[in-house]
C-alpha cells in the first residue's frame, strides 16, 4: 500500500527559474481537407535549489507550444529536499511503462542520468546522483516517473516530524 506523500507545491514569485526543453513532437491531424500539422513540448522549469516543475503544451508552432508548456510548468512547481548536492536515499519511481532509479552519489560523482531523467535532475539543482531508467524511453512518461520519485524523497527532519520524535533518534537509531 502506498503512503501519501504531502507534495509541497511553491509560488513561482521571486524565483530566478530556468527553463529546459525535453522534447518537441510534431503531431498531425488527419481532415477531409488534409493533413494538420501542429507540435506538443515538454518543458521542465526549476531554480536549480530544490524547486522544479514540469508542463505540456500544444500550439500550432513551435514557440507557442514552448510558452504554454513553461506556463503550465510555473503552475506546477515541488520542492525537492537536497542534502549536500545529493538526494537523501535512494528512491524508485514509475508512471506508465517507464521506471527510474536513483541513488544518491558521493561527492564529486555528478549527474549520472540519461535524457529526459537529467534534465529535470539539473533543473532541481542535484549535483552528484547516480540514476538509471528503465522500460519505455517516452519522455512524457520519463519526466513523469522522475518527478513522481523525486517528490516521494524525505529528509531526516520531516521523518522526525512525522513520527512525532527527535531528531536525534531518527538518525542514530
Amino acid at each position: 500500500m502506498k503512503s501519501k506523500v504531502n507534495i509541497q507545491h511553491v509560488r513561482p514569485s521571486g524565483l530566478e527559474l530556468v527553463e529546459k526543453v525535453v522534447s518537441i513532437q510534431r503531431v498531425t491531424k488527419v481532415t477531409k481537407g488534409g493533413r494538420t500539422f501542429s507540435f506538443s513540448a515538454i518543458v521542465v522549469v526549476g531554480n536549480q535549489d530544490g524547486v522544479v516543475g514540469y508542463g505540456l503544451g500544444k500550439g500550432k508552432e513551435v514557440t507557442l507550444a514552448i510558452t504554454k508548456a513553461t506556463d503550465n510548468a510555473k503552475k506546477q512547481l515541488v520542492r525537492i529536499p537536497i542534502i549536500k548536492g545529493t538526494i537523501p536515499h535512494e528512491q524508485y519511481g514509475k508512471y506508465g511503462g517507464a521506471k527510474v532509479y536513483m541513488r544518491p552519489a558521493s561527492s564529486g560523482t555528478g549527474v549520472i542520468a540519461g535524457g529526459a531523467m537529467r534534465s529535470i535532475i539539473e533543473s532541481v539543482g542535484i549535483k552528484d546522483i547516480l540514476a538509471k531508467s528503465k522500460g519505455s524511453t517516452n519522455p512524457h512518461n520519463l519526466v513523469k516517473a522522475t518527478l513522481e520519485a523525486l517528490v516521494n524523497l524525505r529528509d531526516a527532519n520531516e521523518i522526525a516530524n512525522l513520527r512525532g520524535i527527535s531528531l536525534n533518534k531518527v538518525l542514530n537509531g
